[in-house]
């Protein structure tokens, strides 16, 4: 199923903050983001109507199986094409910031393309020699 680019940001934040703390909120997902709470709570009604988050009496924001799914496949995304492009000699803030907007378009036959380039390069690095 494909789903906006905001929403696919949304459920990668919420993840992001899943392993940081033990509850996510609204609030630190705007927080995180810097966005306005009432933009928030729009966006999270949204993934909860479309069954990509689970919202529980404390206000506890919980990815739902299919919101997992789509957070972790942006979020490796999101930190290969971050370290392929640094790799490339591209700087960190520069490299976040275009692999930000990548993850969102890239197929997934060009990035597993791309995986699998980088794990060639691998082999002809020069092993650590730290004996």
């Amino acid at each position: 199923m494909k789903i906006q680019e905001s929403a696919e940001n949304y459920l990668e934040t919420i993840l992001i903050l899943s392993r940081r703390k033990p509850h996510v909120r609204s609030i630190d997902i705007a927080l995180e983001l810097d966005f306005s709470k009432p933009s928030v709570s729009v966006a999270m009604k949204n993934l909860r109507e479309n069954g990509f988050i689970v919202i529980d009496g404390n206000g506890f924001i919980t990815l739902t199986d299919a919101g997992r799914k789509i957070a972790e496949t942006i979020y490796e995304r999101h930190t290969t094409l971050s370290q392929w492009l640094m790799f490339l000699g591209v700087d960190e803030k520069t490299a976040v910031e275009d692999a930000c907007r990548i993850e969102h378009v890239v197929s997934s036959t060009s990035f597993q393309a791309i995986k699998e380039h980088i794990e060639k390069s691998r082999e002809f690095l020069p092993k650590d020699t730290d004996a």
